[in-house]
């Protein structure tokens, strides 16, 4: 056998080695779905995929004819190329691909699939054809890993499921708040943390820690025998998943913070993403516990015959807030619960903070938690991370951080809050929203129409996804030389760098990963 066919074949598996690398991430960043990554293969990876498909056939084509010299210096080219794109990439993702477990495990099954290609293109005739398309085409590959490792990963999921369950089953006295909703749901969990804090051991789940596995990892490394509260935060993209979380964790009480237009992609209705949202409840009941919604959510609001403590803004309801006023670095209102009120002032910014607020203080107050001790844990609240959090920013501005905000009406509230800083020079900075289905035209178009209306510059981020907040802007008396489009957050900042200066405040609103950015 010419050593040069060999080497050849090993350089073209090692070359899609080095191009799943992207695959990884893109697979990551889908959910591990299938079809929801073969949704970003084919618009994004279009192109390349032709390219790939032309050096596959160029390959076998010079393998056939015995060209075996030339195919290998072409295979070293196509590796050096796709090594070098790989580490370029991850250098400038917006979200690079994290190294768990899983796509260690990932990893090693591609070795060995590349491997026995090798050896099976040596040593049987004509299947190095194979060999070199499975190389070449690294979303095949990347798929042929992702099914042969679906039946250990649904092993080590279950026995980490099930280890999470004896743990939660071992904390007899343990209080489980499970807190959903279509958004908030992240920055309700960390205020009615705080607040619990303050006469509780609570523990939380970290971060957007939403899923079950996220949820399992949780419980299995941070919760500790002496935590005697666990509020956790409960994700949802299809019907069912609620209903998941919450055969882990076993909540005792729960918070539903609101019901809209997001996952509809994956939900299809906004009423199968209120139906889950409200698989809560069923458990809840079950435990006999306390289950608080939002009535200032629209389609919450729609249906308050449920057995569900409500709070907002209206007096109708059981926990209200009114006489609430905004500065420019905080805001201040009274709670109303039951016959009792109290007055808060907190550093978060917005109504949609406001009504987060309301919601954890009911839940706290109805755990035996003093209005004072109330007071003190509002005005200490820190922003979550990434959103509404101010800090300084480049060449003296000032950044509002809201990236990870991805829901109509806080990004809208968003904007409004931006729109607040007078006499300084606004800035908006967005990709938009996504996983809206019908409903994403609208509510970026509605977008638009906020930043024109409380923005000074606007920059928008994704030449294509752009459009709806564009179209926008441009039936407004916006200055269209102050509205800009950029293909990535990186040429944004470039953007931003030639206006920033002390006078300026810029708002970044959602931050999307990679798979969503064209």
């Amino acid at each position: 056998m010419d050593i040069f066919f060999i080497l050849a074949l090993i350089f073209i598996a090692a070359s899609g080695l080095c191009s799943i690398v992207r695959q990884y991430q893109m697979l990551q960043q889908n959910s591990y779905y299938i079809s929801r990554y073969l949704k970003w293969v084919f618009p994004f990876y279009r192109t390349r995929l032709i390219f790939d498909v032309i050096f596959a056939l160029g390959a076998s084509a010079l393998l056939f004819f015995k060209l075996n010299i030339p195919a290998f210096i072409l295979a070293v080219i196509i590796f050096g190329f796709r090594l070098n794109t790989a580490i370029k990439t991850q250098k400038k993702s917006v979200k690079a691909l994290a190294l768990t477990a899983r796509v260690k495990r990932l990893f090693v099954t591609a070795f060995l699939a590349a491997a026995g290609l090798v050896v099976l293109g040596v040593f049987v005739p004509y299947t190095y054809l194979i060999s070199v398309f499975a190389g070449m085409l690294s979303p095949l590959l990347t798929l042929i890993c992702r099914i042969l490792n679906s039946p250990i990963e649904a092993l080590v999921n279950a026995w980490y499921i099930n280890d999470a369950k004896r743990i939660i089953k071992a904390h007899k006295d343990l209080i489980v708040i499970g807190v959903t909703g279509s958004y908030g749901k992240t920055t309700t969990k960390f205020i009615l943390t705080r607040i619990l804090s303050e006469k509780f051991n609570v523990m939380c789940t970290p971060h957007s820690f939403n899923t079950p596995m996220g949820v399992v990892r949780t419980i299995r490394t941070m919760l500790k025998p002496q935590t005697q509260i666990f509020v956790c935060e409960m994700g949802a993209k299809e019907v069912g998943n609620i209903n998941e979380v919450c055969v882990i964790a076993k909540p005792h009480h729960g918070m539903i913070t609101s019901v809209g237009p997001q996952h509809l992609e994956t939900f299809k209705s906004i009423e199968n993403v209120y139906k889950t949202k409200f698989e809560l409840e069923e458990h809840v009941k079950k435990a006999g516990g306390m289950l608080f919604a939002n009535g200032d959510s629209a389609e919450i609001s729609r249906q308050l015959d449920r057995d569900c403590k409500i709070y907002g803004t209206s007096p109708n309801f059981e926990y209200y807030a009114d006489n609430i006023s905004y500065g420019k670095f905080g805001s201040s209102f009274t709670v109303h619960i039951k016959d009792i009120e109290i007055d808060l002032t907190t550093k978060l910014l917005g109504l949609h903070s406001i009504i987060d607020i309301i919601g954890a203080v009911a839940l706290a107050y109805e755990l035996g938690v003093s209005p004072d001790d109330i007071k003190y844990a509002v005005a200490s609240l820190k922003p979550a991370e990434h959103r509404l959090e101010m800090k300084p920013f480049n060449k003296g501005s000032l950044l509002i951080d809201d990236a990870y905000n991805s829901n109509p009406e806080g990004c809208l509230e968003a904007v409004r809050v931006l729109g607040s800083f007078d006499g300084m020079k606004k800035v908006v900075v967005t990709p938009g929203l996504i996983e809206l289905g019908e409903k994403e035209y609208e509510c970026n178009f509605n977008l638009g129409l906020e930043a024109a209306k409380n923005a000074d510059i606007i920059i928008l981020v994704g030449i294509n996804r752009s459009k709806p907040m564009a179209d926008a802007v441009k039936t407004t008396d916006f200055p269209q030389e102050n509205l800009y489009i950029a293909a990535s957050f990186k040429e944004a900042m470039d953007i931003y760098n030639r206006f920033a200066d002390g006078n300026t405040v810029v708002l970044f609103e959602n931050d999307l990963p990679d798979n969503y950015l064209n």
